[in-house]
């Protein structure tokens, strides 16, 4: 078969380039590569959360990693039904939701407080100013989800809005195999 063929029958799969990286292990973080995971990153004291720093992902635990800003209008939806599961699946999953917005002149640590609070979230918020996660994910925007396993492989991986069905689907499927 030729490189066209092959292409064209790749296609017709509806898969993606992404999905054929996904297939050989090279996405950040599964394997095929040096991703810069695990990583550290400070974390905001904030309701559910306490200043220090956290591991992502979180060591020994299957992790939802939630990339997100709080002028990122889908962000906000995301949280719903982030904050859904998240009541679902207690301490089996670790939670951490991270912006790349920067403190300092217009945004302070009590703004993302506010926002935080607002859009209920009851778990690890960290930041990341430099974009270091975001860069380490391969992700192209927010908001953007990850799910690892309990040894910090990348097991999915999804730009845009996700709905809680679809979270608890890819959470079950890690959790089936711990």
């Amino acid at each position: 078969m030729n490189r066209r063929q092959l292409l064209t029958a790749l296609g017709g799969l509806g898969l993606t380039g992404a999905s054929v990286a996904a297939l050989r292990g090279d996405l950040p973080g599964t394997g095929g590569d040096d991703s810069g995971l695990p990583m550290r990153l400070e974390t905001l004291d904030a309701r559910g959360s306490e200043a220090g720093e956290t591991a992502i992902p979180v060591p020994e635990t299957p992790t939802v990693i939630d990339l997100f800003a709080t002028w990122c209008a889908p962000c906000k939806e995301q949280m719903n039904e982030l904050s859904t599961v998240y009541e679902e699946y207690g301490d089996s999953v670790a939670f951490v939701s991270v912006t790349n917005e920067r403190i300092g002149g217009t945004l302070s640590a009590d703004d993302i407080r506010a926002w935080w609070r607002r859009h209920h979230g009851e778990w690890t918020v960290a930041l990341d100013p430099d974009s270091d996660l975001m860069a380490a994910l391969g992700a192209g925007g927010i908001p953007y989800l990850v799910v690892t396993d309990a040894a910090g492989t990348i097991r999915w991986q999804d730009a845009g809005l996700t709905r809680a069905p679809d979270l608890r689907t890819e959470l079950d499927a890690v959790l089936a195999e711990t």
